[in-house]
């Protein structure tokens, strides 16, 4: 999962006026895409709370910021809490949505898109250039059924979702946190789980992948006892990684240095009826 604050990239080009190549200088406080992503978009709205992303400053190029600028308005969404999303609005249709949570630079999410088109992918994360690159690869494979949101998925999942309305979720190579006074922020933790339920109609499947094994463990003893989720492996265990998900280079570059990668895949069980009130 590739993340970051939302804060200017370290080393960012600066910024250039129109029809000019000489960079320009930004203000104190001025945006660094008046056109994108918001540098917090849910502002102090939300209590703090313990964060599962971690800080990552990285480059923008002249691509992404392109993108940025031309396309979040079109495909982009700021993640503020401030109301609940009509997803067959966002998407244009109504067709299934599929929550990706941490997508890096976007070509998992792209290359998954261009497979399957009959399903919306709402993809979320905080990486500025990787914003950028999605919907630059969105654009150039026209794969109009991506959106891309910017902020904490935690306040997506509890503010801006109604219940029911996602046919899946994906985490892929979520930040592992080693040392153990930090497990508390990994992602996959019982709380989140329960959150993830509401919002997945029956039959919709979580799909984990992560090549850091004692954290792979800890996913699939969280999701084996979590009472809104089964697993799609018979007997239980691990998953082969099913067809739908691309190696990644990432992924290919930690395997020739032996690295283990596991797939949890995981259904959600039909919602529980409340008993009867009265």
């Amino acid at each position: 999962m590739s993340d970051t604050h939302h804060t200017p990239e370290a080393g960012a080009a600066p910024a250039t006026s129109a029809g000019s190549s000489q960079p320009t200088a930004r203000a104190k406080g001025e945006p660094r895409f008046p056109d994108g992503p918001k540098a917090d978009p849910a502002g102090s709205h939300f209590e703090r709370r313990i964060r599962s992303f971690q800080p990552r400053r990285s480059r923008v190029t002249t691509g992404q910021a392109d993108a940025l600028q031309r396309l979040w308005s079109r495909w982009g969404l700021d993640i503020d809490g401030q109301r609940v999303i009509d997803l067959p609005e966002l998407f244009g249709n109504a067709r299934p949505v599929v929550l990706e949570i941490g997508f890096g630079m976007g070509e998992a999410t792209a290359e998954m898109a261009a497979a399957d088109p009959e399903t919306n992918i709402l993809a979320v994360d905080v990486h500025t250039p990787g914003q950028g690159n999605l919907l630059a690869l969105a654009e150039r494979k026209d794969l109009s059924h991506i959106r891309v949101g910017n902020g904490d998925a935690i306040i997506l999942l509890r503010e801006m979702l109604a219940p029911g309305s996602l046919a899946g979720l994906r985490v892929y190579f979520p930040d592992p946190w080693p040392k153990k006074r930090h497990h508390k922020r990994r992602l996959i933790q019982p709380d989140f789980l329960t959150l993830a339920a509401t919002r997945l109609a029956p039959g919709a499947v979580v799909h984990c992948a992560t090549d850091w094994e004692p954290y792979a463990e800890q996913m699939l003893d969280v999701l084996t006892a979590h009472p809104d989720f089964e697993n799609t492996v018979p007997g239980g265990g691990f998953a082969p990684r099913p067809g739908h998900r691309p190696l990644t280079r990432f992924e290919g570059q930690g395997l020739d240095k032996g690295h283990v990668v596991n797939d949890l895949l995981f259904r959600r069980v039909p919602h529980k009826e409340l008993p009867p009130t009265g």
